[in-house]
């Protein structure tokens, strides 16, 4: 068995195993090899230290070793150029930026109390105003069956979650 560590398009890092190399360059041209994070399958190695057991010494001193030594850190795909975000998908993400700090400047952030608060403002209950808050894909689905208007929000650049 290998174990690779991966990085996606837009740098989550992960790991998995494979039987061979040569089972993970098929899954990978097969487009099954895939971001647990994002889901794309534009995936690919990232620099990796092998694990390597030295013959000139018995086997308990070099688990010993092994474990002993801090962990390296790993650089994601993300760095390198050919899977480095495209022009048009860095605009896409200024954009979305943009669109997410208008409606935070803009409106009420009324957290995980959204699908009462779009409520009582549809049916007159209060004043019509701006708000964003949290709100379940349940209870979203049942804000739009109402008739009740609602868009996600795009994420904050630092929420990778």
């Amino acid at each position: 068995m290998i174990r690779y560590t991966l990085a996606c398009e837009a740098g989550h890092g992960f790991e998995s195993w494979f039987p061979s190399s040569d089972s993970y360059d098929a899954q990978a041209a097969r487009g099954l090899v895939t971001c647990p994070v994002c889901g794309s399958a534009r995936v690919g190695k990232s620099m990796m230290a092998p694990s390597v057991a030295r013959t000139d010494r018995g086997p308990r001193a070099a688990a010993a070793e092994a474990s002993s030594e801090p962990a390296l850190p790993v650089p994601t795909v993300a760095s390198t150029p050919e899977l480095a975000p495209s022009e048009p998908e860095q605009r896409l993400r200024a954009l979305m930026q943009a669109l997410r700090a208008q409606v935070v400047r803009n409106a009420d952030d009324v957290g995980t109390r959204f699908p009462e608060e779009a409520r009582r403002i549809h049916y007159g209950e209060v004043e019509t105003r701006a708000i964003y808050g949290e709100a379940s894909v349940d209870e979203a689905r049942a804000l739009i069956d109402e008739g009740i208007d609602v868009a996600p929000l795009p994420p904050a650049l630092d929420d990778r979650h």
